[in-house]
């Protein structure tokens, strides 16, 4: 295509082209251009139709270069979103996860209540389970009763029942320790791994 151009650019310097024969008048001879002239336009032709196919191909390896950027660009854009797809799961896991911390928290929490309220209920019951055998105890050492073997038995047996509650106390004290433990180790769980949202 170049050299078609070039051609066409050699055809139009020179004149118009005749399809006969150029007879030899003054006229013709007149309008021939010296050949000199025509070799400084061959030579300028040429230099444009190299320049041409530099621009050309410099042209080419700019839209080659750019259309290589484009497509590493695409590559970066298409990882970093699936990076963000990924930081989006990772968010709803934690969320999800901070939830079930949340839930298991309360429902501690609810228990080590529950375990307190049971725990004063029962040191309630010691307090005057020892207030009667105390007043019973007062009541031997002060008085001669009648039948002083149905009143020991008595005594043995309120003090048995204030073992067994003394053993139930102790029992849930350590069960609430260790629930308050528990509880402990989430909320130190849930700040550690999940500082805030």
């Amino acid at each position: 295509m170049i050299w078609r151009l070039c051609l066409l650019c050699v055809a139009g310097a020179l004149g118009a082209v005749q399809a006969g024969p150029i007879r030899k008048t003054s006229k013709t001879e007149d309008r021939v251009a010296p050949v000199e002239e025509v070799n400084v336009l061959m030579f300028g032709v040429i230099q444009l139709s190299e320049s041409l196919r530099y621009v050309h191909t410099s042209t080419e390896a700019k839209i080659a270069q750019i259309s290589q950027t484009l497509k590493s660009h695409e590559g970066t854009l298409q990882n970093l979103e699936e990076k963000a797809e990924e930081a989006v799961d990772v968010e709803k896991q934690m969320k999800t996860v901070i939830h079930l911390l949340q839930e298991q928290m309360t429902e501690q929490e609810a228990q080590t209540k529950m375990s307190k309220d049971v725990l004063a209920s029962v040191e309630k019951g010691e307090v005057a389970l020892n207030t009667k055998v105390t007043r019973l105890q007062m009541h031997l050492d002060n008085y001669v009763p009648l039948d002083l073997r149905e009143l020991q038995e008595r005594a043995t047996e309120h003090s048995c029942i204030l073992r067994g509650l003394e053993d139930i106390t102790q029992y849930l004290k350590e069960i609430i320790e260790a629930q308050n433990e528990k509880l402990s180790r989430l909320q130190e769980m849930s700040e550690d791994s999940f500082p805030s949202f």
